[in-house]
C-alpha cells in the first residue's frame, strides 16, 4: 500500500532522526554540502523566473524542483535535522543525546552554508562574467532582496524582529511539512505531490528560510548590495536560525509525536457495549468492548 498511516510516519520520521545522529562526519558534511547546494540553485533559478517574467508566483511554483531533488538523493538540510533529530533523543534512541544532537546540528549547519556559498559564488560569476561586467536585472534583484531582508527588518526595531522570527517559524513549519509528507508516499510521485505543496507555500509567501538565506545573502555581498555582513547574521541568519529550529520542532515534529506517536488512551477505554435486547442468553454472557 502507497500511504503511510500517521502512526507509522511518526516511527519512520524517529528512526531518521537516529540515523541522522549516527551517520559519520564525512557523510553528515557531504549530505548537507550538496542539500544546500542543490536548494539555492533552485533558488537562483526561482528568482530568475520571477525576475524575468515578472511572475513572482511562477518561480515559487518552480521552486521546488531543487528540495526535491535534494531529497529523492538523501541529503540534508538544517531545517530538516531541526526537526528529526529530537525526536529520536525523547525516543531514548541507544546513543542519541543532547550533545550527540547538537553535533548533528552542527555538522550539518556548517555543510549546508559552505554549499550555499559555493553556489553563490559561482551564480556571482555567472551574472557578472567573473566580476568584469556590472549585475543585470536578476544579479540586482538578488542583490535588493538582501537589503530588503536586513536593513528592512532593522527599521522597525524590536516589530522587525520579531517579524522575521515569526517569517523563520512558518518557514520551518512547511518546510518540514514538506520532509514528512514526502514519508507519507512509498511512490516516488506521491513523494514529489507531498513536497511540492508546502515548500510552494513557503517560497511565494516569502518566510525566512536559513539555508535560501546562506545563497542570497552572501551573494548579494558580492554584488555589491548595500548591507554588511553583521546585518546578515543579526537582522537575518541568526534571527531566522532560532525561527527555524521553533517551527519545525514544534509545529511538525512534536504534534505529531505527541498526538501519534505517545497517543494518550481513548476516553472509551475499558468501556464495554451493552447487550443487544434480542440476544440470545449465550450470546450475552460475551460483552463486546465498544468502539471495535
Amino acid at each position: 500500500m502507497d500511504y503511510v498511516k500517521p502512526n507509522e510516519l511518526v516511527t519512520a520520521m524517529i528512526d531518521a532522526g537516529e540515523s541522522k545522529v549516527h551517520l559519520s562526519t564525512r557523510d553528515t558534511l557531504i549530505r548537507a554540502f550538496m542539500g544546500a547546494a542543490l536548494l539555492t540553485m533552485a533558488a537562483a533559478f526561482a528568482v530568475t523566473v520571477s525576475t524575468q517574467t515578472g511572475d513572482p508566483l511562477l518561480g515559487a511554483v518552480l521552486f521546488p524542483v531543487g528540495f526535491i531533488l535534494l531529497y529523492l538523493l538523501g541529503y540534508d538540510l538544517l531545517t530538516g535535522v531541526f526537526t528529526l533529530a529530537p525526536l529520536a533523543l525523547l525516543d531514548k534512541r541507544p546513543g542519541v543525546t543532547v550533545k550527540a544532537v547538537l553535533r548533528n546540528w552542527g555538522l550539518v549547519f556548517v555543510g549546508n552554508f559552505a554549499g550555499a556559498f559555493m553556489v553563490a559564488v559561482l551564480m556571482v560569476i555567472y551574472f557578472t562574467y567573473a566580476w568584469s561586467v556590472e549585475p543585470g536585472e536578476v544579479g540586482q534583484a538578488i542583490g535588493h532582496i538582501g537589503e530588503g531582508r536586513t536593513l528592512g527588518y532593522a527599521e522597525h526595531g524590536a516589530a522587525g524582529m520579531l517579524t522575521l522570527f515569526v517569517r523563520g517559524v512558518l518557514c520551518n513549519w512547511m518546510v518540514s511539512t514538506g520532509v514528512v509528507a514526502a514519508m507519507v508516499s512509498r511512490s516516488v510521485i506521491g513523494k514529489v505531490v507531498g513536497m511540492w505543496m508546502p515548500i510552494m507555500l513557503f517560497f511565494y509567501m516569502g518566510f525566512e528560510h536559513s539555508i535560501v538565506n546562506m545563497f542570497l545573502f552572501p551573494a548579494g555581498l558580492l554584488l555589491g548590495a548595500e548591507f554588511t555582513i553583521m546585518d546578515y547574521l543579526v537582522w537575518n541568519e541568526i534571527p531566522t536560525v532560532v525561527g527555524n529550529l521553533v517551527g519545525g520542532l514544534t509545529f511538525v515534529g512534536l504534534m505529531l509525536y505527541t498526538t501519534h506517536y505517545r497517543t494518550k488512551p481513548r476516553r472509551d477505554a475499558g468501556v464495554t457495549a451493552p447487550v443487544p435486547a434480542a440476544a440470545s442468553e449465550t450470546d450475552g454472557d460475551a460483552l463486546v468492548p465498544a468502539g471495535r
